[in-house]
C-alpha cells in the first residue's frame, strides 16, 4: 500500500460530497495502490478556495503556493492599490497563481505563460472553467519577449537534478516542471538576465524558492537589478520560501 490515511480520507469525502458510487472508489483505490497521487487521480485541486482541474502535464498546486498568491496581493494592494495593472505569471501549469490572482484582483490584466504547450491547455480550460479574461503566451520564461510588467511572479522549477525528492512526486509529476540543472537556480537565471527588459519603472517580482536558496538568490539578484528592495519570507513552517523584489 503505498497511499497514507490523509489520501484514504480526502477519497472518501471527495466520494460523499460528489455522490459517486462504489465502482469509482474502487477504481480510485486501485490507482492509489499503484502510487499514482490523489489530486490526479480526481484531477482536481483545491486552490485557494477555487477547483482547479489538473492533469499529468501540469504540477500539483501545494500550500506554499497559496501562501505565495496571498502574500503577492497583499505587496500589489500596498504598491498599486484599485489601479490597473500588468502581472505575467511564468510556468503557469495549471494557471493556479496567475488565476487566483485576477478572480480576487480584477483590476489587474493577468498573462500566463508556459513552455508546455499542455500545461497551457490546462490553464485554458481553467480559465474557462473560472470564466476568467486572460492572456495566454507559449514561450521560455522572458527569453525574447517583447512586454512590460508591473509584476511578474513564478513559481518555476528550482530542484537540483541530482536532489533526491519524495518517490510520487518524482515518478508522477513532470520533470520539466520539477528540475532546474545542477544548483536548482537555471529558471532563475533565465528570469533575472532578462528581467530589465520586461519590467516598468515600478515593479514586483515574486518567486517561489527552495528553502536553502534564499542566499543564491538574493546573490543572483544582485547581478541583474541594481536599486532594488528585497525580502524572503517564511512559510507556515517557518523556512525560506519566498522572495518579493520590487521597486517604488
Amino acid at each position: 500500500m503505498k497511499y497514507n490515511n490523509s489520501d484514504l480520507e480526502y477519497l472518501k469525502k471527495y466520494i460523499k460530497e460528489n455522490n459517486l458510487d462504489d465502482n469509482y472508489y474502487n477504481s480510485c483505490l486501485k490507482e492509489l495502490e499503484l502510487g499514482k497521487p490523489i489530486q490526479y487521480i480526481i484531477g482536481n485541486v483545491n486552490f485557494c478556495g477555487n477547483i482547479l482541474d489538473i492533469n499529468e502535464n501540469v504540477l500539483i498546486p501545494r500550500f506554499e503556493t497559496e501562501q505565495l498568491v496571498v502574500n503577492t496581493i497583499e505587496k500589489i494592494n500596498e504598491l498599486w492599490p484599485n489601479q490597473n495593472i500588468d502581472l505575467i505569471d511564468l510556468g503557469t501549469g495549471s494557471g493556479a497563481i496567475g488565476l487566483t490572482i485576477k478572480k480576487r484582483l480584477p483590476n489587474v490584466n493577468v498573462t500566463l505563460l508556459d513552455i508546455s504547450d499542455k500545461a497551457l491547455e490546462v490553464a485554458k480550460h481553467n480559465a474557462n472553467k473560472l470564466e476568467l479574461n486572460v492572456k495566454f503566451i507559449l514561450n521560455d520564461m522572458l527569453e525574447n519577449l517583447a512586454n512590460k510588467y508591473d509584476v511578474i511572479i513564478s513559481n518555476p522549477p528550482y530542484i537540483k537534478t541530482n536532489e533526491e525528492i519524495e518517490e510520487i512526486v518524482k515518478n508522477n509529476e513532470p520533470h520539466l516542471a520539477l528540475y532546474a540543472g545542477d544548483d536548482g537556480l537555471d529558471c532563475y537565471r533565465k528570469i533575472l538576465s532578462h528581467v530589465k527588459e520586461n519590467i516598468n519603472d515600478k515593479y514586483l517580482i515574486a518567486f517561489e524558492i527552495g528553502d536553502t536558496q534564499k542566499e543564491d538568490l538574493f546573490n543572483l539578484t544582485s547581478e541583474y537589478l541594481t536599486n532594488y528592495n528585497i525580502e524572503c519570507q517564511k512559510d507556515f513552517s517557518n523556512r525560506d520560501r519566498m522572495i518579493f523584489i520590487w521597486n517604488k
